[in-house]
């Protein structure tokens, strides 16, 4: 019982920040798979043949899938990938007040921090990747910029190497294109799709598992994959995987709820699956949602 005179406080949790999708009413589009997320594309990486297309021309926030870019840069600049690389507080994350197991100081190899970003999504290694880059951090910034520009990524800018910032932004066309031409590095596609590693720091072995669930389903055969996630980007997802006998590259982003990104790839996977999907088909409008007819 509460003593007579004295009040019970109540401590209201504060409404969840709204995605930069939600505030422009994406979520709002229907399309005929019942997809979770605000944004779809999907698209043969052979044919290029269009399979699903949802709001594919929105630009928006897209969080750890900037991770990929990162990688690509850091990869293509050959460098040492045992040179020792230490977290500094210019690492710790300012922007979003994320935690991290890899406290000022530690120690790394550059593989390893490479390893921990792509499979993990770990922040500071990503920062420390950026930072560590000939020329420092804006170096890094403009060689991720011109690396989008070079690929034809006319939706896409990078502020920093994290994806913490809202600004980092592209559209699901433009991440197609960073897929496949990330899946083309040995590297990328090993580190990415990892189930997980142990890590020396100190005394002490940590383990890092895949932010996405999917690495560890024998039903998925994953060449490449990145998850992210802050308030104003939803859930995000992009993958290369061999679908129904094709290799995809499968987009998605703004999806509400944690588990939400899965289950559009796992719908996409059994409506192709199902029904396959003949060469040549017709295109079929919903709203602002575009999925290839299949024959039943």
């Amino acid at each position: 019982m509460v003593a007579a005179g004295k009040r019970r406080s109540v401590i209201v949790a504060a409404p969840p920040k709204p995605s930069f999708g939600q505030l422009a009413g994406l979520h709002s589009v229907q399309d005929d798979l019942d997809l979770k997320s605000s944004v779809a594309f999907v698209i043969d990486q052979d044919t290029r043949e269009v399979l699903v297309r949802k709001n594919d021309s929105a630009v928006l926030p897209i969080a750890s899938i900037t991770k990929l870019m990162t990688g690509l840069i850091v990869s293509e600049a050959k460098l040492p990938l045992d040179e020792q690389v230490t977290i500094t507080e210019e690492d710790v994350d300012t922007e979003k007040h994320s935690s991290s197991r890899l406290k000022v100081g530690t120690t790394l190899t550059r593989r390893d921090l490479m390893h921990l970003a792509l499979m993990s999504s770990e922040n500071r290694a990503a920062h420390a990747l950026g930072r560590t880059y000939p020329g420092g951090m804006s170096a890094f910034v403009s060689a991720m910029n011109n690396k989008a520009r070079e690929l034809g990524m006319r939706d896409t800018q990078y502020v920093e190497p994290t994806g913490l910032s809202s600004r980092n932004q592209s559209s699901a066309k433009d991440l197609a294109t960073l897929v496949n031409i990330a899946y083309s590095d040995p590297m990328l596609r090993e580190f990415s799709t990892s189930p997980g590693t142990h890590v020396e720091v100190g005394n002490r072995l940590l383990a890092y598992n895949n932010t996405n669930r999917l690495v560890h389903n024998p039903n998925w055969e994953i060449g490449l994959q990145k998850t992210g996630y802050i308030s104003e980007a939803g859930q995000c997802l992009v993958m290369q995987a061999k679908v129904a006998g094709r290799k995809l590259i499968m987009v998605f982003l703004d999806s509400a709820g944690k588990l939400s990104r899965i289950g559009d790839a796992e719908r996409v996977r059994k409506w192709l699956e199902t029904h396959g999907v003949p060469t040549h088909a017709p295109v079929v409008p919903s709203g602002n949602t575009v999925i290839r007819q299949v024959s039943g």
